[in-house]
């Protein structure tokens, strides 16, 4: 199935891009999500705080991805 994965801040840096369409397999979860991207872009690795929503929702990394879901990567915001 495929999934529009969409970035910002470091994670879109990583990508290169603000969007990648990842081909996952049925009942992948977001953790396969977050492993897909590693393998893909490395540099996921450093990044244990990413946040993932789908749909616009936050997801814990067992949440089932389906067909055409949106995926949004958020990083850890700083600032003050």
């Amino acid at each position: 199935m495929k999934i529009e994965v969409i970035a910002f801040g470091i994670a879109k840096d990583i990508l290169n891009g603000n969007q990648v369409t990842l081909e996952m397999d049925e009942q992948s979860s977001v953790a396969d999500v977050r492993q897909a991207l590693v393998d893909l872009y490395p540099a996921f690795q450093g990044l244990a705080s990413l946040q993932l929503a789908v749909n616009a929702d936050y997801v814990n990394d067992d949440y089932l991805i389906k067909e055409n879901d949106e995926v949004v990567l958020i990083p850890p915001v700083s600032g003050g």
